[in-house]
């Protein structure tokens, strides 16, 4: 028999967060497959979610739902680490997996993997710190680098996760220029030698509002905060759910939840019925998780974009839940008056000595409320407005035709993980993880679907499938399998 020899696939991953280090982990254990994890921060792992937070900063969800398939266990990994974990243990009733820890512990977690993996010394994963400029297949796919290196492979991966908040739309008089706008939340810095007595308003209610808070809070901060954002909705809470009544089994179905007034009526009635069995509405929304991905898939755009424009504030809140340890830091701001959550639109922000004015319309009254601080911070949640972002490397791919933006904003068009070109085309050379293939998936930010693409992803790529294909399935399918998530 004809022993045929097959090189290896090289896979270029473009970003080290969470996504791109899954992929790297997970590619570099499968069979056939090379990998070059290119990352400009000098640790790669953490990325943004779990890197750029202080040790109040906690993860939105249990250490259960954080598993990834990983080596030793996250939980395990934390009672080896040494870290302090006895307020989370004493909020979880002593119960590891049930408990809500700092972010950056999970940050480390995948540091200390991917670190452990390149140690191996196999040769088939390979960490390059750069900045990507530019993504091309010609003459073969691979990537540029800010300072002119050049790497290729066979495939490349965009997983570069969240992108900055966009200012707002606003006359600004000049703050965006200046050093009294922080545009990016997470760059702590731009808050440094800020009085602590100082007003503080941040654009946005959501939980970057909230990190930036308990942040404040944490550095001894007394003076007046204001969150101005189109509603004035905070994010609930988690609760522990454990031993609450029955549990609660997906229900929701494409053609049952045919556009988003019918889903969320279902999704209410569900509600309803949980609470007469004393089941907190928490779990309802748990249940829901596993089958969004299909029910967005079934609708048209026209529904989508209703759902967007009338319902997003409100599913986010519910969604997108505030650790306990968290809200009971965020409560007493609340109840002081300390925080103030003003529902509205910004009209305009103008320099003033020492500080900023602010303009702020109310929603339900138009009243106009005059405010002025020290410091304008952007919570606005990350940009994913790609036909206009002039970004590396997704401008000259957009300029070329080998991505597109999505019409209502979320990412990039994508079948499964396969970039869509101008023509409709699934790429197969070029693939996208996370965030960024929001319009395909809608709920594509959290670990348990992240690592459902990737592993899929993995899958794809071990098998060397190279033709156009249709929308993935399957990837859909496990989805809808998925267990309780983010």
């Amino acid at each position: 028999m004809l022993n045929v020899w097959e090189p290896n696939i090289s896979v270029v991953i473009v970003g080290g967060g969470f996504s791109g280090t899954l992929l790297a982990l997970a590619a570099a254990a499968a069979p056939r497959l090379d990998v070059v994890l290119v990352e400009r921060e000098r640790v790669a792992g953490p990325g943004l979610a779990y890197g750029a937070c202080g040790p109040d900063h906690l993860l939105n969800v249990p250490v259960a739902r954080m598993e990834v398939g990983l080596s030793p266990t996250f939980a395990r990994w934390l009672v080896a680490s040494g870290a302090d974990l006895s307020a989370a243990l004493e909020e979880a009733g002593g119960d590891l997996a049930r408990a809500f820890v700092p972010r950056a512990l999970f940050g480390a977690y995948l540091a200390e993997r991917l670190e452990e993996a390149l140690a191996a010394g196999n040769g088939r994963l390979r960490r390059v710190r750069g900045d990507v400029v530019r993504v091309s297949d010609r003459p073969v796919p691979g990537v540029q680098l800010a300072d002119g290196r050049r790497i290729e492979g066979s495939h490349v991966v965009l997983a570069t996760g969240n992108l900055p908040p966009r200012p707002p739309r606003c006359r600004d008089g000049g703050v965006y220029d200046s050093p009294l706008f922080v545009p990016d939340p997470w760059h702590w810095e731009d808050l440094n030698g800020l009085s602590s007595d100082a007003p503080v308003l941040l654009i946005g209610s959501g939980l970057t509002m909230v990190d930036v808070a308990v942040m404040l809070a944490g550095r001894g901060h007394r003076g007046p905060i204001w969150s101005v954002s189109r509603h004035g909705l905070l994010p609930h809470v988690h609760v522990d759910v454990a031993g609450r009544g029955p549990g609660c089994e997906p229900f929701l179905h494409p053609t049952e939840a045919r556009d988003p007034v019918t889903a969320l009526r279902f999704i209410r009635a569900a509600v309803a019925r949980a609470a007469e069995q004393r089941v907190p509405w928490q779990r309802v929304m748990d249940a829901v998780r596993p089958v969004v991905a299909k029910v967005w898939a079934g609708w048209p755009r026209v529904a989508r974009e209703r759902f967007l424009r009338h319902a997003r504030t409100y599913w986010d809140i519910h969604r997108h839940r505030m650790a306990p340890r968290v809200a009971a830091v965020l409560e007493p701001l609340l109840a002081s008056g300390q925080l103030q959550v003003v529902p509205g639109r910004i009209t305009s922000l103008e320099l003033v000595p020492g500080g900023v004015a602010a303009t702020v319309r109310r929603r339900q009254s138009g009243r106009a409320v005059a405010l002025e601080v020290a410091r304008v911070v952007n919570c606005t949640g990350p940009r994913s407005d790609f036909a206009g972002l002039a970004l590396p490397p997704f401008d000259a791919l957009r300029e070329a035709g080998r991505i597109t933006p999505d019409a209502l904003g979320l990412g990039i068009e994508t079948h499964g993980s396969a970039v869509v070109d101008r023509h409709g085309h699934a790429s197969t050379w070029l693939f996208a993880l996370g965030p960024l293939t929001r319009p395909a998936f809608w709920e594509v930010t959290a670990v348990p679907e992240i690592a459902v693409q990737v592993h899929q992803l993995v899958d794809q790529l071990s098998r060397a499938s190279l033709a156009p294909h249709r929308p993935d399935a399957r990837l859909i399918a496990d989805f809808v399998n998925l267990g309780e998530g983010i």
